[in-house]
């Protein structure tokens, strides 16, 4: 990872059927910090995390990487983004093998089978490897989703809702993950109604209200 990756959100707003959700948030997040995004429901957490991914459009203000607007880096932008939303995004009718190797190959560095297997493993889920999708159970959906975050050579997380339907164990895990990201320089950005524990790293919290 190159050192030092900067995200800005200058004056950012956001409405929805001309009510406005949120406006004026200001952030500057830095290498190894975190950004926990806190709000009621509806006041509009999700539709932010969409605009930081470059999903929706930005309403009022902009949003910043690296000193450079991400509408004017839409292809670089991208490449230092993995974005995982609450709903896990995962194909029903493939395995959680194909699942993993079409969303490496998506980001043009096809993983060998060997690597992705041990990163199910690594996510609790060894021996599901060759099971469709629509046979896991909601936990161990959740964990093959976020086995995607372990293949990803991304700078940024943007993770709404990550802790969603995970136990005790698995939550531990996760925090450690996004511990370990932001300890080798990485950003994310994330939702949670649960209380969570990314260790020693810098936290910052906004509060979206209307």
């Amino acid at each position: 990872m190159n050192a030092q990756p900067v995200l800005r959100l200058d004056n950012v707003g956001c409405s929805k059927g001309g009510r406005p959700l949120f406006r004026g948030l200001q952030c500057t997040l830095r290498t190894g910090h975190w950004l926990h995004v806190a709000g009621a429901n509806g006041a509009g957490k999700t539709s932010l995390l969409r605009m930081l991914c470059g999903l929706s459009p930005i309403d009022s203000g902009d949003i910043f990487w690296n000193g450079q607007s991400i509408r004017a880096q839409r292809t670089e932008y991208q490449q230092d983004l993995c974005y995982l939303g609450h709903l896990n995004g995962l194909q029903e009718s493939l395995t959680a093998l194909e699942n993993l190797s079409f969303a490496t190959a998506l980001r043009g560095h096809a993983a060998p089978l060997a690597q992705l297997a041990e990163t199910l493993a690594r996510f609790g889920v060894a021996g599901r490897g060759q099971q469709l999708v629509r046979h896991l159970s909601q936990g161990q959906k959740r964990r093959v989703a976020l086995a995607r975050l372990a293949l990803a050579p991304a700078r940024l997380w943007v993770l709404d809702e990550p802790f969603v339907a995970m136990d005790d164990a698995g939550m531990r895990m996760l925090e450690a993950l996004i511990a370990g990201h932001l300890d080798h320089g990485g950003l994310a950005v994330l939702t949670s109604h649960q209380t969570v524990n990314i260790g020693s790293a810098p936290m910052q919290t906004v509060e979206l209200r209307s």
